[in-house]
């Protein structure tokens, strides 16, 4: 009698054949072993999937297939008939419907055993807490604003050892992706351990186009507003009456459709002088290779004054210098100072100074010199302001004890 074979027999060959076996593209600290596609497989492995537009369903295949089996997916936007040439999960019935959710039914369906849970919000909306419970998290964003919030996310979680070295545990792995355009780009962040993206956000020019299902279905800013009427709203409005931004009757339309759409949405700062900008950028990329490439490489370095993932940018005082007088130096700070407003500060778990409740209780504390409220030099700060996307930590330097 024949053994009946599934047609799931052999499934995982191939990964196995990766997980089990030493290799030349393999980190350092990798040891191959059957554990490593249990572990994968198992429900204390978690991926969360960050966008569910061109990036998001082939992040979302390619992970199924890979053998994850727990994944969660995140995305605000709704199905526009724009997206139907690249991101392959949607069909036209599912126009109007929510990425998320028609992503992971779509997965769910096709791939056996994996389960992929659906959030159709605005990043901003999860707690630290949600993102938090994942092993890694995958971003196929198409926005510069969108990668940075979740790059102060993962580094919210960094912890710290007294020597300024990091905590491996607290470490939150994040593989940024994203396209803009024609441009793309795509690493791994280690926070406190490689670059993170704040590290060299000097890298991306400034965003002069924007993805048409942003424009139409989640603006966020005056240039979208400006965008979706010169782009959309003027060729349904005047059909066949092409737009010339030399004539001023033209803009003034623009300008009016724009901030009519902008104040529906809440969205501030749309102005004449904006529009004329953005309607009159000639947005169009010639590529020329048939004499050869050129590429552009610089260093990639950790920041170590940045905000996001350092252990403490340094600051300089006096140790006789008042908790007060300290803050003053923050606020004046040129790179700290202009993300500042109302910054509370606290040393380990205690509270030197909060605004709020806490006001009355930590005040006292304001004319006390500093050195009387931390440990000595090279103490760090914790700063918490409502401008800042996480908490940044502060190295005190003691320049008197510089100078002994």
């Amino acid at each position: 009698m024949e053994a009946h074979t599934s047609p799931l027999d052999g499934r995982w060959r191939d990964l196995d054949n990766l997980l089990t076996r030493p290799g030349n593209l393999v980190g350092p600290g990798f040891e191959p072993c059957t554990e490593l596609r249990e572990f994968m497989q198992g429900e204390d492995c978690r991926i969360l999937c960050v966008g569910a537009g061109g990036l998001g369903c082939e992040l979302l295949k390619d992970l199924a297939l890979s053998g994850f089996v727990n994944i969660d997916v995140i995305d605000m936007d709704t199905i526009d008939v724009s997206n139907l040439n690249r991101q392959f999960l949607f069909r036209m019935q599912d126009v109007g419907r929510s990425k998320a959710v028609v992503a992971a039914e779509k997965i769910n369906s096709r791939v056996e055993g994996v389960n992929v849970i659906a959030h159709h919000c605005r990043i901003e909306e999860k707690p630290q807490e949600f993102y938090q419970g994942f092993t890694v998290i995958i971003l196929g964003l198409d926005s510069l604003e969108a990668r940075r919030h979740m790059n102060s996310v993962v580094c919210s979680f960094l912890e710290f050892e007294d020597d300024g070295s990091t905590k491996q545990a607290s470490i939150k792995p994040m593989v940024d992706g994203g396209t803009e355009g024609f441009r793309g780009h795509a690493r791994v962040i280690m926070p406190g351990h490689t670059p993170c993206f704040e590290c060299t956000l000097w890298l991306f020019p400034p965003q002069t186009k924007f993805p048409l299902c942003t424009l139409a279905e989640t603006p966020r800013s005056p240039a979208h507003c400006i965008e979706y009427a010169h782009l959309i709203q003027w060729g349904q409005a005047r059909t066949g009456e092409e737009f010339d931004a030399d004539k001023e009757e033209h803009l003034q339309w623009v300008y009016n459709a724009a901030l009519a759409r902008a104040k529906q949405y809440g969205i501030q700062g749309v102005t004449y002088q904006l529009t004329q900008g953005c309607t009159g950028l000639n947005n169009y990329m010639m590529y020329m290779g048939a004499q050869g490439l050129y590429t552009h490489t610089v260093a990639y370095e950790k920041d170590p004054n940045c905000l996001l993932c350092s252990s403490g940018i340094s600051l300089q005082v006096e140790s006789e210098s008042t908790l007060q007088q300290v803050i003053d130096k923050l606020m004046a700070d040129p790179t700290l100072g202009a993300k500042l407003t109302e910054p509370s500060i606290s040393y380990g778990s205690v509270n030197l100074y909060a605004h709020g409740i806490f006001h009355a209780e930590t005040c006292l504390n304001l004319p006390k010199t500093i050195s009387s409220l931390v440990s000595g030099d090279g103490a760090v700060l914790t700063l918490n302001d409502k401008r800042l996307h996480a908490p940044v930590h502060v190295r005190l330097r003691f320049s008197d004890c510089m100078h002994a």
